[in-house]
């Protein structure tokens, strides 16, 4: 074992059952066992380090997999799932993607955890030919990168998905924005700006904040100034917390829209009963949705991490892991030899594809960006309900040349 790299866990479980099919050609590739009908995946992801909390996407990923295993697996296929501590550190990313391919024979990386580790891990993982599938961050390369499926948009996506809720279905005209002052707020303003632009407006007012920002005061009195209808915020939660928090003690009554991983009970706890009425822009569905894929994830969480919190953070990892599975369904049913480049030729004919959470999922070759539409979610009295169908993303924003 590579020195620093800790052994999270191995799941392999489930009888195989046998292959219906008769006619597929199983060639024999690493991570691929045709006698038993076992595929062996893995993923990086930071147990130790700065943000071990992002573990529960893993947590979510090996509970899809297990929930997936004892129902009978990918038409009688087993996964078997092997994930690995990097401590968020892109260099041990790397480390580990070989040690998963090398030692462990992954056939792919299934929701390995992180956007910088993620980019570290691209060239390596390309030099060997694996699939990187659902890679769990945000970044533009992970769209245009021949072995790499991203589920997660970009926040410019989501931004411009928010602004056309506000504009066309509420009717507002004058939006504010406040953006974290990092890449994740930048490409939310980038796609807020060129739809303002399509829509022939100007914004009412556009501020910055650090991430670690907890007084919205002076960023509010700014909103106000300017009279604002409604506020797009991108940040974290407990930013938005404290942006509502301010806007109500300034009185400030305005409609607030908010990115998809803040449509969490954790925000609920965070801004109790001033979240009520936000608006969020997501490609996931509700985590309360009665939709049978959104049950299971609450339903398998609660039984193999019942420590773990049931939110849209579990339920991006579980979707995630959910794109390996289709995909590899898709090689299945193609009948052509299981090997990584038939993966990546069955994944570019998923086409709008329900995937976990996510709706409308479609790849082609040389365009990766698998997400494609987006609902709206609001929150009510401690819950949260779509309002807004799925719906493609502004195409003057999603056709935008990636920057």
């Amino acid at each position: 074992m590579l020195p620093g790299i800790t052994r999270l866990r191995v799941t392999a479980g489930a009888l195989a059952v046998s292959l219906a099919s008769s006619g597929a050609a199983l060639a024999q590739e690493k991570g691929i066992d045709p006698e038993k009908k076992i595929v062996t995946v893995g993923a990086f992801t930071p147990v130790t380090g700065p943000v071990p909390f992002y573990s529960v996407l893993t947590h979510a990923a090996d509970a899809y997999f297990k929930h997936l295993n004892e129902n009978g697996g990918v038409k009688g296929w087993t996964i078997n799932y092997i994930t690995y501590d990097d401590g968020y550190d892109p260099a041990r990313s790397v480390a580990v993607s070989r040690k998963l391919v090398e030692e462990d024979g992954a056939f792919a990386l299934s929701a390995p955890v992180g956007t910088a580790t993620n980019v570290a891990a691209i060239p390596y993982a390309k030099e060997k030919k694996v699939p990187m599938i659902g890679p769990i961050g945000g970044a533009s390369a992970f769209f245009v990168e021949p072995n790499v499926f991203p589920l997660l948009p970009d926040y410019g996506w989501s931004a411009a998905s928010n602004l056309d809720y506000a504009v066309k279905d509420l009717g507002l005209k004058k939006i504010a924005l406040l953006w974290e002052n990092d890449e994740l707020g930048k490409s939310a303003k980038r796609g807020f700006d060129l739809y303002m632009k399509e829509l022939g407006r100007e914004p009412a007012e556009s501020v910055p904040f650090d991430v670690k920002t907890t007084s919205f005061s002076p960023h509010i009195r700014r909103v106000a100034n300017s009279g604002a209808e409604a506020v797009i915020l991108f940040g974290s939660n407990a930013n938005l917390a404290a942006a509502l928090k301010a806007a109500d003690l300034q009185a400030l009554d305005v409609k607030w829209f908010a990115p998809f991983f803040t449509a969490d009970p954790s925000t609920v706890k965070l801004a109790g009963d001033l979240l009520n009425g936000t608006y969020f822009s997501s490609w996931l569905l509700p985590v309360s949705s009665d939709e049978a894929e959104v049950k299971a994830y609450r339903e398998s969480v609660a039984k193999y991490y019942p420590n773990d919190p049931v939110g849209v953070f579990g339920l991006n990892g579980w979707s995630n892991a959910a794109l390996f599975a289709k995909g590899f369904e898709a090689l299945l049913d193609s009948g052509k030899p299981l090997t990584g480049e038939n993966l990546i030729a069955a994944l570019e004919t998923l086409d709008n594809a329900s995937v976990g959470g996510a709706q409308g999922v479609s790849f082609k070759a040389g365009d990766h960006r698998g997400t494609r539409q987006e609902g709206i979610i609001q929150a009510k009295d401690g819950k949260f309900e779509l309002v807004r169908e799925f719906r493609p993303y502004p195409t003057a924003v999603f056709d935008a040349p990636a920057q």
